[in-house]
């Protein structure tokens, strides 16, 4: 049986879960193999605690392991513990949470180990889609276990988490004296498979304020909950919030209540989910700067191919969950880099699948520029986007006006040139002109854009769309 106050596990489930929530299960299983004189050691709860418990009243099931017991590795005992969490919670329709400290497959149980690892897997692909999973990186996370972060849909680690693949020391020509790619920095800023790194205190308030936004499963039609908050509120100064859209989505949200997915990576995309009357929203939004260690930091206004493929994951998540979208344009064009080349193409058709396949109630906002097919890629109305508003002083265009006239007058003078890009910005460019064609379905006031949003969804509230029969896409 785990050892109560003692065990860094229980600690912290503890410190995770509502006060005194916590239901231990499982707590007198230990490890059936022999092998290396295991049957000499006690494994007690074999290395990982399982249970349920709350989280701001709402029921989670969670897994913690025992870096105490034998460096927390994984066993066969230990999977089917781990696995029974993952049959509880989807019979219940709740998030599965996984606190993981481990040093990998279990030696002494060979092959069995190494199948058991398949096996948590195949429960953690069956849930996807079906049930928010959640992990949590409070020690070493390495091999075959960091696969199950990225099968999950939030990862969040400590500062002196080690999450990895192959350890550092292993890759050639690398140290991770020079290039730690196991630590919290890499993989939240340079790799993009963290969302949230801090202390331990911090990363156990993160993952509560994920579930808080989170559905208990993808039959609950989203989340939604009482607003405490004036339908009515004027948003204030939210001109001034166009270029850091983290700003914006916070200002119009209720109570200000914003839970921003991979704040480290691709910055120039931001993602993440607020409420509007009580209802989640996911955001996805062009960041043209931010805020970093108290600095402004210019992000430009190019899709990436790193933003592009964040934006893409979050909308399939919000989408599977039936939690509406909301996307925020200002976007000039595409980054322009060979290394760019090789792979904005893929990165941009899959943002433009996972818009155009989502179903859920989507609104686009142009809150700057809007230009060329990158415009397009942003939930534009072609993509099957419910609604479209804009700011009075947004500008929707094909083409940057002067670049458009030295394409079609190329052979003709300066002067020419000028007076043509005139004639065309007035023409093609702006809002107006989008909104005579019927892309733009109303321009909106800063200060009324909470309101006009909160009318927008609720509007679309009851949605359903019926597709033609498929297995599924390939992307």
């Amino acid at each position: 049986m785990s050892n109560g106050t003692n065990n860094p596990a229980i600690q912290r489930m503890n410190a995770l879960l509502d006060e005194h929530s916590f239901v231990e299960l499982g707590a007198l299983v230990t490890s059936r193999s022999t092998d290396f004189n295991l049957n000499q050691q006690q494994t007690p709860s074999d290395g990982v605690v399982i249970g349920h418990g709350l989280i701001d009243g709402n029921l989670v099931f969670v897994f913690s392991q025992d870096a105490s017991v034998l460096n927390g590795t994984i066993g066969e005992m230990h999977a089917k513990k781990i696995m029974s969490v993952y049959d509880m919670a989807m019979k219940m329709g709740a998030p599965v949470i996984g606190l993981l400290d481990c040093a990998g497959v279990r030696l002494q149980e060979s092959v069995d180990a190494l199948e058991s690892i398949g096996a948590i897997y195949a429960k953690a692909v069956a849930a996807s889609g079906v049930i928010p999973q959640i992990m949590g990186v409070f020690g070493p996370c390495g091999g075959g276990l960091s696969v199950l972060t990225s099968v999950s849909d939030f990862t969040l680690m400590t500062n002196d988490g080690r999450l990895f693949v192959n350890s550092p020391d292993t890759i050639s020509g690398n140290r991770c004296e020079t290039l730690d790619t196991a630590s919290a920095g890499f993989q939240y800023q340079e790799a993009g498979n963290v969302d949230f790194v801090g202390d331990e205190a911090e990363v156990m308030d993160a993952i509560r304020k994920f579930v808080t936004v989170l559905p208990g499963c993808n039959v609950e039609e989203g989340c939604v909950e009482e607003c405490m908050d004036d339908l009515n509120r004027a948003a204030e100064n939210l001109q001034d919030k166009c270029k850091d859209v983290s700003l914006f989505a916070s200002e119009i949200s209720d109570n200000h209540v914003m839970v921003e997915a991979k704040a480290g990576y691709a910055k120039e995309m931001f993602t993440g989910f607020i409420k509007l009357n009580g209802i989640t929203v996911g955001v996805v939004g062009n960041r043209e700067e931010a805020t970093v260690d108290g600095e402004t930091v210019a992000l430009g206004t190019n899709l990436t191919a790193a933003g592009c493929e964040k934006a893409a994951d979050f909308v399939s998540f919000c989408d599977a969950f039936d939690i509406p979208v909301l996307s925020l344009t200002n976007t000039t064009g595409y980054e322009a880099s060979v290394c760019a080349e090789k792979h904005l193409a893929k990165a941009a058709g899959r943002m433009v699948y996972a818009f155009a396949n989502a179903t859920v109630p989507k609104i686009s906002f142009v809150i700057g520029q809007a230009v060329g097919s990158a415009y397009v890629a942003m939930n534009s109305k072609s993509l099957g986007t419910d609604l479209v508003y804009a700011f009075a002083d947004a500008n929707i265009a094909a083409m940057d006006a002067s670049l458009a006239a030295k394409i079609m007058y190329a052979e003709d003078s300066a002067d020419v040139i000028e007076q043509k890009a005139e004639e065309y910005r007035e023409m093609n460019s702006g809002v107006m002109n989008a909104a005579r064609r019927g892309y733009v379905d109303r321009i909106v006031e800063p200060a009324d854009a909470r309101k006009y949003l909160i009318a927008g969804f609720e509007m679309l509230f009851t949605k359903r769309v019926d597709g033609p029969y498929k297995k599924h896409g390939t992307k």
